[in-house]
Order: C-alpha cells, then structure tokens, then sequence
C-alpha cells in the first residue's frame, strides 16, 4: 500500500496525466437507441429528462451521471453504481435497486413508489421531498432533519411524518420524540403531545441528558394541568416559558 501511494506520487511529481474515468459514448447512444445496457461505463453521462422506462441498466456505473427528471420507471438497476448520481426529480416508480449503490445519490424530489431498495446503500443520499421512499432507506438523522424543516414552513402532518420515520430508524431518538410532541401539539393532539413529552423526558434521562429529561416532564405536565388563568400571552405564551426555547418553532407565536 506504501509501495502504491509513492508510486501515483511520483508520477503526480513528474507531471504525468493519469487517466480520468469518463462515459462511453457508444454506451450512452446504446442506452438511448435501445434501452439495453447492462455493465455499461455510464459515468458522469448527461441523462437529463432521458427516456428509460424499463430499461436494462444492471450492473452498470452511473457515478456521477445527471439523471435529473428521467423516466426510469421498471428500469432495472440492480447492481448500478449511482454513488454522486443526480436523479432529482426522476421517476423511479416500480424501478429495481437492488444492491445499488447509493451512496452520496441525490434523490431529491423523486417518484419511488414501487420501487425495491433492498440492500441498497443509503446512508448518505439526499432524499429530501422524495415520495414513496421505503423503509428501509436513508437515516434518522436525515428525516430528523426534514421533519425539523417541515416544522419551520408549518407543516406539521410533513413534520410528524418525517418524526415516525425517524424513529423507525432509532426508537430511543428524544429529540424526535419531543419535536413530534410539539407537531401533535399543533395540530391539536394534546394526548398524543403528552405521551410523546412523557418518552421524551425518560429517554433523555437514561442518556444522562438531565435538563433536556426535566423541560420534557415539564411540559407534559403543563398540558396535563394547563393554566386556568390565560391571560398574558395565553397558553402558547405559557408553553414557552416552560420549555425554555426548545423546538418554540413548533409553537404558535
């Protein structure tokens, strides 16, 4: 490995071009005419609103291609590398995936109702907007995240969404547990808001996280026992007081 790492120094040293990896242009037109690519060396190739339902692109190396508002529906990419590919906005409905990497993909915006992921790589693809997304895609960090943008544009019902998929991912998530609290809040889920608070404070707890373990039993037992007097703010005004500034973006000002 030592022996290697001198050796592409050396030629870097001495001004050597080493060769880049690029598409194949008669793949590409392959791909185009007849929809029939298996293996093909497809990387970087410009794709964009490319017509490819049902193709046969298995095992092929996509890193890098622009696949932005392509038709891929039933295509099967089992095997495909799409690591860096852009599909924002592509139609992936029914598609397969197989075993394809996904690493660093963008699939914002796009269409995955149907589609197999299984055993796909996952875990740094951008999925933000994407519709149909199975379960077994991206991270909690991820829908924590989307669910936390959801909050601030209030749309709730998007933001308690995004919170359950997080949670899928990591059940003892406090975070997600206390932002889908204030979302039920929100739309009127005072129940719900306190049984979420309630598995919030006690996770936090168990973490060693005392302060966030106290602000989440506070504020479940504020929406227990809610303030007769509401004057002064109201109660939204009171809920802010209590919690102290954590996740107020979920709170009505």
């Amino acid at each position: 490995m030592i022996r290697t790492n001198l050796s592409v120094a050396a030629l870097f040293s001495l001004g050597v071009a080493l060769p880049v990896q690029a598409e194949n242009l008669d793949h590409v037109r392959q791909l185009l005419s007849t929809k029939q690519c298996a293996n093909c060396e497809l990387t970087s190739a410009g794709l964009v609103f490319a017509q490819l339902p049902g193709a046969n692109l298995t095992g092929a190396n996509l890193a890098g291609a622009n696949l932005s508002q392509a038709n891929l529906t039933g295509a099967n990419l089992t095997g495909a590398n799409l690591a860096g590919a852009t599909l924002s906005g592509a139609n992936l409905a029914g598609a397969k995936l197989t075993g394809a990497n996904l690493q660093g993909t963008d699939l914002t915006r796009s269409y995955l109702v149907g589609a197999d992921l299984n055993g796909t790589q996952t875990e740094t693809a951008f999925i933000q907007g994407a519709i149909g997304l199975p379960t077994t895609a991206g991270n909690a960090e991820i829908f924590y995240q989307m669910a936390m943008e959801a909050g601030k544009r209030k749309q709730y019902e998007r933001a308690i969404e995004n919170f359950n998929q997080a949670l899928v991912r990591k059940p003892d998530s406090a975070p997600a547990f206390i932002g889908r609290a204030m979302a039920r809040l929100e739309l009127g889920d005072q129940k719900g808001a306190i049984l979420d608070s309630e598995q919030a404070s006690v996770l936090f707890e168990r973490q060693g996280d005392v302060g966030n373990a106290k602000t989440a039993g506070m504020l479940a037992q504020t929406l227990k026992n809610p303030p007769k007097e509401r004057s002064g703010g109201g109660f939204g005004q009171t809920l802010i007081n209590v919690v102290g500034g954590l996740l107020q973006m979920f709170l009505v000002r």
